[in-house]
């Protein structure tokens, strides 16, 4: 009978140690998975962000007279809505940036009218931070 009881207590004893020590151990790894959870994930870096954005850009006219406005339309994708847009012209080798600017708006889109002074060729895009339009070419007579 005092084996029997022995046994019975040794096996009772055993059981709440493994329950014990399965508990802990789970309680530990809920603990470190909530811990890593916790965690701030590491953001896309913003040249992966911007290389999904993109601009598109259509001119109203590709011909016009000296100081005549020139309406540039197109659609953004990847972009807030208010997100600045500039103009930008290329002289020689370099792109400058022009006094006409636009906001983004809702629907993804952009309108913006500019007077082109100087005569000739002009290679025009619009640009947003990094991210650009391919270019259009508007001859100024």
């Amino acid at each position: 009978m005092k084996a029997t009881l022995r046994s019975r207590c040794a096996r009772t004893f055993a059981a709440g140690a493994l329950s014990a020590a399965l508990l802990t151990a789970g309680a530990v790894g809920t603990f470190a998975h909530a811990a890593e959870s916790a965690k701030p994930k590491p953001s896309p870096s913003t040249s992966a962000s911007k290389q999904a954005a993109s601009i598109t850009v259509k001119a109203s006219s590709v011909s016009v007279k000296a100081g005549d406005k020139v309406t540039f339309t197109g659609r953004t994708k990847g972009m807030p809505i208010g997100s600045k847009l500039v103009l930008q012209h290329k002289k020689g080798s370099k792109w400058t940036t022009l006094q006409a600017s636009t906001t983004v708006k809702q629907g993804s889109s952009y309108s913006l009218d500019a007077k082109l002074n100087d005569k000739g060729k002009q290679e025009l895009r619009i640009k947003y931070d990094e991210v650009t339009s391919p270019s259009v070419t508007v001859t100024v007579k």
